[in-house]
């Protein structure tokens, strides 16, 4: 079993001398890498430095290691680009790169075809509710181009291509590894997409069926024995369906398909059954045979560990990785024939990478003794051969992120490392960074709370600064990580302390923590975040001014700051907040949303509230309710489009505080949703809280 606790002593040597468990080594010497020092400016960084898109968004190797494939952003939108390893890291080659779209996902078929979708980036994420991203096809220079799927509403960036495609309800489901059979036509690389079958906002169906990446042709693939309508599939690295997950009448099954052996027949089984949503356990890899791991929550310790699944006794088996304190987030790392684990990715305070394979071990220790003090991800092709080619993308806490490739002369043998991008975010000075720490806190009923804290740089911990609470969206998800994050890194260096808590509710951190959240929106909930800054006081690292903000859930939690606890917040910035609990889990007929039908039926009732049983709470914890006691300056922001949580939300608030004779800052910014994509608004938005923030707290 591999028990991983923390990736903190990586980078809290720097700061602290308290760590625990460190799976990474690193040491100064013989370093291979280093950073050029630049020196500290006296003038604020800019907001546009924090919120502008990264250098790269995606790298990958190709099968044979011989191509690097990248998404870039040129000319204003994201472009798919490769190089040629054994020619000049400077010729780049366009894959495509489109006017009017950008490229968001890609993915190797062969060592020299590339499959890719395509979004709008760049037209408001209001734009999400009428777009599909399709699906697209070419060789590694451009050559050869084909669209595979359409995209819903997009015909503009055909080219005069025929529209020989799939219509725009098609999702990919997976790739083939290279090389391996598919039984259609030899030599024509294919792939499985799904067709999409909805009914309101729910996906009901998902029919699998194979694209040939070369002529578009499609053909069925053949699932006997299983009756039932299909929303999700797993496929083995054989290309055989061996997972699907049903659901009907509030109930979700997961099915598993025995291939067949030994003069048996292959036949579908039914591996568990729960209502929507409370499957015991979900899949993390399905491999060939009766290969099967799964994440579910250890009955001893209440947190998410992976497992293989015991066919025999039809429940998953001793827990392969645990992360005590934390729910399992990472993935098992697969070989390139898909038969073998080579280690597991897990993500603790922060990301680490758990090798099993000896080289891979092995060349990780040479990654991190040439950049200490870096979470550092290798990616490598033909490891063990005198050629081998690693791809590293390494950043830490004040480092946005960095890109490496390195390659070996076949006659020399000689090792030679090429910085792709030295930094993710030009224009941020890792230097002036501000660092993350992990915490765990007690909150008023006993319960421990984790609260992530980024301090500015050029501070000590004796500082009481002012602080941001940061309350984060969902709720249900976890926020923190030891990363560059542009949201705390920008309030950290206009010289807030950010304080960030994982309330009870969040995910992450155990089944329990996680429904501790239920039905206390406001209430326990809301107790963990006044807690977390109380905390921060009685540290004396926060002094007694401070501000609450965060979006969506956020944008809830910091309304019911002011209402709860005004004498903790001098002011709050809310964005596409949660205002009404009735229209959010009832929904109405005047409102459009996007919130699902099974949403609201299964999920809603049970995480926020019944709006039949828990009517009267629901209205009680709304901040409509109490819109006469949001006092304090009160910054509000939306998307004109936002289907999430719509406008009308944020109408309803504003005209109640108008009833009480208050006015909050009100900005709504057209074709965006539920957050904000286009540039220009993102930094729009950064210079309006700076200066509130400023206003109320310096």
């Amino acid at each position: 079993m591999i028990q991983h606790r923390t990736q903190s002593e990586l980078l809290r040597a720097r700061w602290w001398a308290r760590a625990t468990l460190s799976v990474v080594r690193w040491a100064m010497a013989g370093c291979m890498l280093s950073l050029p020092v630049v020196a500290l400016a006296a003038q604020p960084i800019p907001a546009e430095a924090f919120f502008r898109p990264p250098a790269i968004n995606k790298a990958d190797l190709s099968p044979d290691g011989r191509y690097l494939a990248f998404t870039h952003q040129a000319g204003g939108r994201v472009g798919l680009f490769t190089i040629d390893l054994n020619q000049s890291v400077d010729d780049v080659k366009k894959v495509a790169h489109f006017a009017d779209a950008d490229i968001r996902n890609f993915q190797w078929v062969t060592s020299s075809r590339l499959i890719y979708d395509v979004y709008d980036l760049q037209s408001g994420s209001g734009a999400d509710r009428r777009d599909a991203p399709g699906l697209f096809s070419a060789q590694f220079d451009g050559r050869d181009d084909r669209k595979l799927v359409e995209r819903r509403w997009r015909p503009s960036i055909t080219d005069g291509r025929p529209l020989l495609s799939l219509t725009w309800n098609h999702m990919l489901l997976h790739v083939p590894l290279p090389g391996s059979s598919t039984g259609g036509e030899a030599g024509a690389p294919e792939v499985i997409v799904g067709e999409m079958t909805f009914e309101g906002n729910d996906l009901v169906d998902l029919q699998p069926l194979w694209v040939n990446t070369h002529t578009r042709r499609t053909r069925a693939l053949k699932v006997a024995g299983l009756s039932e309508r299909v929303i999700r599939w797993w496929f083995a690295p054989n290309n055989v369906a061996k997972m699907a997950l049903s659901r009907k009448g509030g109930r979700d099954t997961l099915h598993w398909f025995h291939e067949p052996r030994d003069g048996h027949e292959g036949r579908w089984v039914k591996l568990s059954e729960a209502p929507t949503h409370a499957l015991p356990f979900k899949p993390i890899w399905v491999g060939t045979g009766d290969t099967l791991f799964v994440a579910h929550t250890s009955a001893e310790s209440g947190e998410q560990v992976v497992s293989p699944y015991d066919f025999a006794a039809g429940r998953p088996a001793a827990p392969l990785v645990t992360v005590p304190g934390f729910d399992f987030e990472g993935q098992l790392i697969i070989s390139e024939d898909g038969q073998r684990s080579l280690g597991v990715r897990v993500n603790a305070d922060g990301e680490t990478t758990v090798w099993q394979d000896p080289a891979y071990k092995t060349l990780q220790a040479e990654v991190d003794r040439a950049l200490p003090g870096r979470i550092n991800r290798i990616q490598c092709r033909r490891c063990t051969a005198p050629d081998a080619v690693v791809l590293v993308k390494s950043w830490s806490d004040t480092h946005p992120g960095q890109w490496l490739l390195r390659t070996s002369d076949t006659n020399s043998g000689q090792k030679r490392w090429q910085t792709l991008v030295a930094n993710q975010q030009p224009g941020i000075d890792p230097a002036r960074m501000a660092t993350v720490e992990f915490e765990r806190i007690k909150a008023r009923d006993g319960r421990q709370i984790p609260v992530w804290l980024t301090r500015p740089a050029n501070t000590t911990p004796q500082q009481a600064l002012p602080a941001v609470v940061l309350v984060h969206g969902g709720p249900w998800v976890r926020q923190g990580a030891l990363k560059w994050q542009a949201m705390a890194q920008f309030l950290a260096s206009r010289g807030y302390l950010v304080i960030e808590p994982e309330f009870r509710g969040s995910a992450g951190y155990g089944q329990e923590h996680l429904e501790a959240g239920n039905r206390q929106w406001g209430q326990a909930m809301q107790d963990d975040v006044s807690d977390a800054l109380l905390w921060a006081r009685q540290q004396g690292i926060a002094n007694d001014k401070a501000c609450i903000a965060g979006g969506s859930y956020g944008g809830y939690s910091s309304l019911m700051g002011l209402i709860k606890t005004p004498e903790l917040f001098r002011c709050a910035s809310a964005w596409f907040a949660v205002t009404d609990l009735m229209l959010f889990v009832k929904g109405s007929w005047w409102v459009t949303d996007d919130v699902s039908d099974i949403g609201r039926q299964h999920l809603l009732p049970e995480r926020v509230g019944d709006p039949e049983k828990d009517q009267a709470m629901l209205v009680a914890q709304s901040p409509v309710t109490h819109a006469d006691r949001l006092k304090a300056p009160l910054q509000l922001v939306w998307g004109a489009e936002d289907l999430r949580v719509p406008l009308t939300h944020g109408h309803r608030l504003r005209s109640e505080m108008r009833k009480a004779g208050l006015e909050p800052e009100w900005v709504v910014y057209d074709g965006e949703g539920h957050g904000l994509r286009k540039l220009e608004n993102r930094v729009d938005w950064a210079q309006r809280l700076e200066a509130f923030l400023a206003k109320h707290l310096k």
